[in-house]
């Protein structure tokens, strides 16, 4: 049994409920601009492809510093959001966009290479059946693609998971309200007596990364055997 502080455990629970919410949130979305990158052919693709993938390649404190410029009290989208109740810099559920924006790409990603291996003629077979665009995505589409739709909410969750530089730059780290796993870790480096604290996280951190990747690893053949009929 590993022993931590009450501080602790509290951060490993809001760091599972951030990188919940925000890989529940992120799916519809992740799922729509998959397909468009997949199946689209419009003006503005490439750069709608460069947007969704910016995060990654822009240092986490800035996609940070945006964000509180965008959602503070005084940005253009926090100063409409504050008064009706909405508030989202300095909270959790600041926490939970800041990390649902880090993960987006690597969901977009897997889940559009997982599309553009399905055959463009399963589906176009469907629609010449009689079925419409929507029911052709959710009972040919989304049924083949799912195991790399697995792949992209797993390796989303575990982005959100570990997040730690946009967050604490939009968020902070605000003991039990926006101090996640990572900014805990960050926080017991910081105080002489926190290595047991610190090793206990890690050890966490760690069987948790684990723990996903394996459980996909698990599940992704079966769902794939499922819609297979085998």
């Amino acid at each position: 049994m590993i022993r931590l502080p009450p501080e602790a455990w509290e951060a490993l629970l809001l760091s599972l409920k951030v990188s919940a919410t925000a890989t529940l949130l992120s799916l519809p979305l992740a799922l729509w601009v998959a397909h468009l990158l997949a199946r689209g052919r419009f003006r503005g693709r490439g750069l709608l492809d460069a947007l969704v993938h910016l995060p990654l390649v822009l240092p986490p404190v800035v996609t940070g510093y945006a964000l509180l410029l965008l959602f503070s009290r005084a940005g253009p989208i926090g100063g409409v959001l504050e008064p009706l109740g909405f508030g989202l810099a300095f909270r959790w559920t600041g926490a939970a966009l800041a990390a649902g924006i880090m993960g987006f790409p690597l969901m977009v990603r897997a889940i559009r290479q997982a599309i553009e291996a399905v055959d463009p003629k399963l589906e176009e077979a469907a629609a010449t059946l009689g079925a419409a665009p929507v029911r052709v995505w959710a009972t040919v589409t989304l049924p083949l693609a799912a195991p790399g739709v697995l792949a992209g909410v797993t390796l989303g969750f575990a982005k959100a998971f570990g997040e730690f530089g946009a967050t604490i730059t939009f968020v902070a780290s605000i003991p039990g309200e926006t101090r996640t796993l990572p900014a805990a870790i960050y926080a017991f480096l910081q105080v002489p007596d926190g290595d047991a604290a610190l090793r206990g996280l890690v050890l966490i951190a760690v069987a948790v990364a684990v723990g996903a990747v394996l459980a996909s690893n698990w599940l992704a053949p079966r769902i794939a055997a499922r819609v297979a009929g085998r």
